[in-house]
């Protein structure tokens, strides 16, 4: 059986174990994902089992509307200010993680890049990935 993946925030306040392996696996170039890094792009582990994933410590949220015209809640430490998860209200057992809140960020492994349309030409990303416009599926 593969390790649980865990993770957290920077000052320790907000922990989380998911005990499943990830579904998609993408760095993602759209706006929010931009804003919120505050670089090019955002990093992601997708996992369907919310109601597997054990968060402690107390987040507070913020709701985007995306693209989509779906809603993304993300949630982050009040203490420290790190992003910890990312939730979808229209598919509620998904969870999503930044990639380098994982306590072994060596356990990201990117299978391709979303919303490539949103780009910036000073932040490259492997050029060997599939590359999306939008968000597949989506």
């Amino acid at each position: 059986m593969t390790p649980p993946y865990t993770g957290g925030c920077a000052c320790g306040a907000v922990r989380y174990t998911i005990a499943a392996e990830p579904i998609f696996q993408n760095h993602c170039q759209c706006r929010d994902c931009q804003r919120r890094s505050g670089t090019g792009h955002g990093s992601y582990l997708s996992f369907l089992c919310r109601s597997g994933a054990a968060i402690t410590g107390e987040t507070a949220e913020w709701r985007v509307t995306a693209d989509s015209g779906r809603d993304k809640l993300y949630a982050f430490c009040p203490r420290c200010g790190t992003p910890t998860h990312l939730t979808f209200p229209a598919m509620p057992e998904l969870i999503a993680v930044p990639a380098a809140s994982l306590d072994d960020p060596t356990r990201f492994h990117p299978a391709a890049l979303t919303y490539a349309i949103r780009g910036e030409a000073w932040d490259p990303i492997d050029e060997t990935l599939p590359r999306f416009e939008r968000m597949p599926g989506g």
